[in-house]
């Protein structure tokens, strides 16, 4: 059985093997496990060179020790770093011979950050921000991460919160002391106006959550088309590597081939489709079913077309935003119908066209994240609540005819609400789940 009592430690760099790796000690019992490792302690957040030692005097290595008294350090416990060369055996040998100090046990996944969190020196969307930006791959996802990790987030909750705890202390003098010569009336009539302008804000960062889910998870692009349009051969050429088969025969792609690439920062998803026509193969059927699915699901739909002989019976596929691409324009012969309503036209084979392509994914990606600032949410737990309180503050401002103790009420609940999403309240249901996302070390 784990307790907060017991003092963890764990690898918390990469993979191993490795030039240098860093292990971490957390909890009341870290520095005298380090003590038997290494003698006296260096002062603390001075690196120190040390040589370890097991506890029958064998070295282990030598390296730089940092040390980091309560509370001020990441966890707000005692915690230590040891920075030794990465070879497997060698931090095998250290965390076995602390592990084997009493009071001393491996780390589980997320631990260091939870023992943040419950010390109060991080909050759930701080913490989700730290998950977000060590999974980052773009730089957008990077900057996102950022303002979350960093508490810019948190700090348009707070402020709201703390806004609407003031309206409500306001409420609360004047049902309490309205008999008080010395409290103005009619205070009520004057927050309300405050209340409206917090529902908007709310509101506001709701619409944006679109936004912050494009950048944090990626901007969908579904490949659709006929068969033999050049849907494969189009993902080759954006991914500049060979993602999908091409070969001349028809109906070659049976499944949803999926790529990820980084343009100017922004993730983008690619997923190649099976091309859509009348067959009686089975297995193609279900792969046209699944088509179907993944363009309907998709951000935007880039449907190709063979120009050099374009069908009557291509249509639009679905009421998803679509760029009708013309493909193979290297083999065209003669001009190509307007009837086609081409937004543009490509070749795989002499590169015409790609930039263009490239520049109106973009185009695409910057119109559905356009935000005055990248402190917006991006998780659908953010949402929920946001909306919920964003539903009171509107039953409060709505309800002229109740008494000012049921507005109170409501106004009371969307203060709940904001609070649960940086975790000062009703977390306990939350934490399995958003510190498994962490790998052991962190």
């Amino acid at each position: 059985m784990t307790t907060r009592k017991d003092t963890i430690c764990a690898l918390a760099s990469g993979g191993l093997p490795s030039g240098v790796a860093v292990v971490r000690i957390s909890g009341p019992a870290a520095f005298d496990a380090l003590s038997s490792l290494i003698g006296h302690l260096p002062p603390p957040r001075i690196a120190s060179l040390r040589t370890l030692r097991s506890a029958v005097g064998e070295v282990l290595d030598r390296g730089l020790v940092l040390t980091f008294p309560r509370p001020n350090s990441f966890t707000g416990e005692d915690c230590a770093e040891l920075q030794v060369h990465g070879g497997r055996a060698v931090v095998n040998a250290v965390l076995k011979s602390l592990a084997g100090f009493s009071g001393v046990r491996f780390a589980e996944p997320g631990e260091f950050s939870k023992r943040a969190f419950e010390n109060g020196k991080m909050d759930l969307v701080e913490v989700e921000g730290l998950a977000d930006l060590l999974a980052a791959e773009t730089e957008m996802q990077r900057r996102l991460a950022n303002e979350q990790a960093n508490g810019h987030l948190s700090t348009v909750y707070d402020e709201w919160r703390e806004k609407l705890i003031y309206i409500r202390s306001m409420l609360e003098a004047e049902l309490d002391f309205s008999d008080e010569g010395d409290i103005p009336g009619s205070v009520s009539d004057r927050v309300w106006a405050e209340v409206a302008v917090l529902k908007s804000q709310v509101d506001k960062a709701i619409t944006n959550l679109r936004a912050g889910e494009i950048i944090r998870d990626g901007f969908k692009v579904a490949l659709a088309g006929r068969p033999n349009a050049g849907k494969s051969s189009l993902l080759n050429a954006l991914a500049q590597r060979d993602v999908a088969i091409v070969t001349p025969i028809a109906g070659t792609t049976r499944d949803v081939v999926r790529c990820e690439l980084d343009i100017e920062g922004y993730k983008f998803e690619l997923f190649d489709t099976a091309g859509i026509r009348g067959t009686d193969d089975v297995v193609e059927q279900e792969g046209i079913k699944r088509a179907l699915r993944t363009i309907i699901d998709a951000d935007l739909v880039l449907q190709l077309f063979d120009i050099s002989g374009i069908h009557e019976e291509d249509a639009e596929l679905t009421p998803r935003p679509t760029l009708r691409i013309g493909t193979k324009s290297d083999l065209a012969i003669g001009v190509v119908p307007e009837s086609a309503k081409l937004d543009m036209t490509i070749s795989v084979v002499t590169g015409e066209g790609l930039m263009l392509l490239r520049e109106r994914l973009l185009d695409a990606v910057r119109q559905g994240t356009r935000v005055e600032s990248l402190a917006i949410p991006s998780r659908l737990r953010h949402a929920e609540r946001l909306r919920s309180a964003s539903l009171h503050l509107g039953s409060a401002l709505e309800g002229h005819a109740m008494p000012i103790e049921i507005r109170a009420e409501d106004l009371r609940l969307a203060t709940a609400e904001l609070a649960r999403v940086t975790g000062r309240i009703d977390t306990e249901t939350l934490l399995g789940k958003i510190f498994s996302e962490f790998c052991v070390g962190k």
